[in-house]
């Protein structure tokens, strides 16, 4: 006999759905602090060992996010992240066909403050990714210090996520079966201090060591535009030059992340809060560009791929952009 469930009541989808970004939003901000604690707490009670074991766990585990990770696919496919993809909604968008032999490089736009769409899109299953992109399989990259968070690093691990140097890099882009994608958001924790509402000023214009990579290992580069990625938060107003950015500034360069001052609604008031937007993000993936592998590339070739990358990246903004009602003398703007 066949059980059938009647459907959740929009009021209970709705909280089940702000519930899932709350989490999400609480992880990045909050998480890493506790399991920071609580590895060391855990050395002051009768549960010691269970620290202790992790640390040699730690030890023994320690080049996983430079070799690939260690994705769970239970994690991926939770219930958990459909309800965040509905919250806003977000939407994963293909143009063109992945060749599963091949690996590529895919260069994320803008960061936004906190990277929603990049999450949703290539660390979860909530957006049907492997369905769009049969064969391939997705990799992030983050921070190098976050996975030095104990037991934080293995929810990390769990989504696709590898650390964010070249060694780690190289290692995904030489797999020689091919069928991997390496996620890069270009801009990085600088870019976020400009992520607010209406803005489309990306920090690429000097970025160009993912070009340099995608040349060295001949993986072509692939551009992703988040439409909306920046409408989901405001952010308190940081000038350049302003004491503010100054400070940002300074405190990335000694901590390595950015201290983007934010604010959006609520949980149960719509007039201020640490919960994003209920915004669309509509994620668009572009067309390969082919790339000439090259051991020892000179700048010019870097500088000519870059160029080309620029290039691309603004014509896939242009061709999508009257969809997601951006305005028409609205483009991107390099710095």
């Amino acid at each position: 006999m066949k059980v059938e469930f009647a459907p959740l009541s929009v009021p209970l989808q709705r909280r089940l759905q702000t519930a899932s970004v709350v989490q999400w939003v609480f992880s990045f901000l909050a998480l890493g602090q506790c399991c920071i604690a609580l590895f060391i707490c855990l050395f002051f009670t009768r549960f010691w060992l269970v620290s202790a074991l992790y640390a040699a766990w730690w030890l023994i585990d320690r080049e996983t996010p430079h070799r690939g990770g260690r994705r769970i696919h239970v994690i991926r496919n939770s219930v958990i992240w459909r309800y965040m993809r509905d919250y806003f909604p977000v939407t994963l968008v293909k143009t063109a066909e992945l060749d599963p032999r091949k690996n590529y490089l895919l260069g994320f736009h803008p960061h936004g403050v906190l990277a929603a769409g990049a999450f949703l899109n290539f660390c979860t299953e909530a957006s049907g990714f492997s369905a769009l992109f049969p064969g391939i399989t997705p990799h992030v990259m983050m921070l190098s210090l976050w996975f030095r968070i104990p037991f934080f690093r293995e929810y990390l691990l769990s989504g696709g996520l590898v650390s964010s140097d070249k060694e780690s890099a190289s290692y995904v882009l030489r797999r020689p079966e091919g069928g991997n994608t390496l996620t890069i958001i270009v801009g990085g924790a600088q870019e976020a201090l400009d992520a607010r509402p209406g803005s489309f000023i990306l920090l690429l214009r000097k970025r160009k060591g993912f070009v340099r990579l995608a040349i060295e290992n001949g993986t072509p580069l692939v551009p992703v535009f988040s439409f909306g990625e920046n409408e989901l938060f405001d952010q308190v107003s940081n000038p350049k030059g302003s004491w503010l950015r100054r400070l940002q500034h300074r405190l990335q360069q000694i901590m390595g992340i950015s201290l983007p001052l934010f604010h959006a609604r609520g949980i149960f008031q719509y007039s201020f809060g640490l919960v994003p937007y209920r915004r669309p993000i509509y994620t668009v993936v572009g067309k390969p560009i082919p790339v000439q592998k090259k051991h020892k590339p000179s700048e010019e070739d870097v500088d000519q791929m870059h160029q080309k990358y620029l290039n691309e990246l603004s014509k896939l903004f242009e061709e999508h952009k009257a969809k997601y009602n951006i305005p028409e003398d609205k483009h991107l703007e390099f710095i």
